[in-house]
């Protein structure tokens, strides 16, 4: 569905088009959010494909490439964080990677927190010592790291394990990263035995120096089911047109993460669960054999077949009616709700801070949506106008924008701010897509001339401007401050740079004693007292 302009509105698919069509347009659904999304519809096209795989392969290319928007729309996360192990070396890393590529190698995850998992990785150093540098940079040093010299490398780059020996350490590191920790524990405590029998006592206290290591570990993680299956379960909580999806990762019947969206949604949530799924799955992510939902979405087939391909093995979307994977799923139902409460409160609070901004500033209305601009360019050339917005007191970096200048040469900043408002403001009224309030960076002329653009527009009454000239501000104040000790014969730039380090300001010059003024470093004594007189004596303002 396409605008008046040809910007791509929606991107849908359906079995019967027809149908659906047929309900928007008959008004049977009567939703503020459809109805509101028809009165700018102006064009429909379709495409017929051969499937429902086929057909959702393509809404999910198209939504990428033409970002519509009453489409679902994930912000890309770049928190998240994958483990990659690339058995084709001879002797495999771990590496932190953010992209999980299908060229052959083996990818644990996803983990949320950088941080955390950089913590997860020294203590499985501890207990699998394995290279932590690439291999040309480990083989181009003289002698082993610092990493072997404290135990946490076996140095292959310099002959310190054979091959064999370290595809065991690597063969334990995947089963432990798998969730097979019985099986680790196991062949680690016949390993430490082993080798107490044939009285190789240090390598019996190594392994069970590694054994409680890992049990340590495994204490701090969430059990939630006796399933060594990787799952990712989705929780859903929804109060009106706000969702919160709530993600969990479940890895060998442990708890290792999670993660939460909040979305404004006002269609069916049949939609929206099927949208999530192909926006989610469609990065570069880990897909589990096992996705956890709390209904099926009618798409689901199509959905099974696609992450299928994606993953080069069979997944199953599960609805569960009973057993351990209906308590997963209320879990994460119950996680979005916490996330859903947890996140009015912070509203509150952001609230609260724009009623302070609307208090401070004397705002006609609350500051819900402020779009901040600036201009920038490089030596006259190639100028840009920036936008930021902050929505509802967080930053909005899926609404930033950038404009490029086309109707003024040079370097005019005046004129380029008066372009990039002219667009903007004027797109906004087609769109009804307004600011609470504008924050140009600039001064008196700034200022006046975006006045001019907003009454041309007849949006003055509408719109809150506000400048802030920060460095103008320090150079005006500064200005009258040195003009007003400039007046003083006798103080040339250097007494006066003394004067204002010692008192700190003029306001402080004009207190102070005579005793004080005399305490000033390289300010003779007759200095002071012509100092003293200009703010104290008859002609004193």
């Amino acid at each position: 569905m396409s605008g008046a302009e040809g910007q791509v509105l929606y991107v849908g698919k359906a079995r019967n088009l027809r149908a659906r069509l047929g309900n928007y347009v008959r008004g049977e659904d009567s939703r503020a959010h459809v109805q509101f999304l028809l009165h700018k519809v102006v064009q429909v096209e379709t495409i017929v494909t051969d499937t429902e795989k086929e057909a959702l392969i393509l809404e999910n290319t198209l939504i990428k490439k033409h970002k519509p928007r009453y489409n679902i729309n994930l912000r890309d996360d770049k928190t998240y964080v994958s483990l990659r192990i690339d058995m084709n070396e001879d002797f495999p890393g771990i590496q932190i990677v953010r992209r999980v590529r299908r060229d052959g190698a083996l990818y644990f995850g996803p983990y949320a927190s950088v941080g955390a998992l950089k913590e997860t990785l020294k203590e499985l150093y501890r207990i699998f010592p394995l290279r932590h540098h690439r291999w040309s940079q480990c083989c181009r040093r003289e002698r082993p790291c610092l990493f072997y010299q404290i135990g946490q490398c076996s140095a292959p780059c310099h002959g310190k394990i054979t091959r064999e020996e370290y595809r065991v350490l690597v063969n334990t590191v995947i089963a432990f990263l798998s969730g097979r920790h019985d099986d680790v524990l196991t062949v680690m405590h016949q390993r430490m035995n082993d080798a107490a029998e044939v009285m190789n006592f240090e390598e019996a206290a190594r392994l069970r120096d590694q054994i409680y290591a890992i049990e340590k570990t495994l204490e701090q993680q969430k059990v939630v089911s006796q399933d060594a299956v990787d799952i990712d379960v989705v929780g859903l909580h929804r109060e009106g047109g706000e969702v919160e999806l709530c993600l969990l990762f479940i890895r060998g019947g442990r708890l290792v993460g999670r993660r939460s969206y909040a979305i404004r949604w006002s269609l069916d949530e049949d939609e929206l669960l099927a949208g999530f799924l192909q926006q989610y799955y469609g990065k570069d992510t880990v897909i589990p054999p096992v996705v956890v939902l709390p209904f099926a979405p009618s798409s689901s087939e199509a959905l099974q077949l696609w992450l299928a391909e994606r993953l080069g093995k069979k997944v199953t979307l599960h609805v569960p009616q009973r057993g351990p994977r209906l308590d997963m799923l209320a879990l994460a139902n119950k996680n979005a709700s916490d996330s859903y409460r947890e996140r009015g409160d912070r509203r509150e609070a952001r609230h609260a801070v724009l009623q302070e901004i609307r208090k401070q500033l004397g705002l006609q209305r609350l500051p819900n949506r402020m779009e901040c601009y600036d201009i920038s360019h490089v030596q006259g050339t190639h100028t840009v106008g920036s936008m930021v917005v902050i929505t509802d007191g967080e930053p909005d970096k899926a609404a930033y924008r950038h404009y490029r200048i086309k109707t003024v040469e040079g370097s005019d900043d005046y004129a380029s701010l008066h372009e990039v408002l002219s667009r903007r403001l004027s797109r906004g009224i087609e769109e009804n897509d307004l600011p609470d309030m504008v924050l140009i960076d600039g001064g008196k002329g700034q200022l006046s001339m975006v006045e001019d653009v907003m009454t041309q527009l007849g949006l003055l009454t509408r719109i809150d401007l506000v400048s802030i000239a920060k460095s103008r501000v320090k150079r005006n104040v500064r200005g009258s401050l040195e003009s007003e000790l400039e007046k003083i014969a006798g103080i040339g730039p250097e007494r006066r740079k003394g004067l204002l380090k010692h008192c700190g300001s003029v306001n402080k010059i004009k207190q102070a004693s005579l005793d004080d003024l005399r305490q000033v470093a390289g300010l003779p004594e007759t200095a002071a007292q012509t100092v003293y007189d200009h703010f104290h004596g008859d002609n004193a303002d």
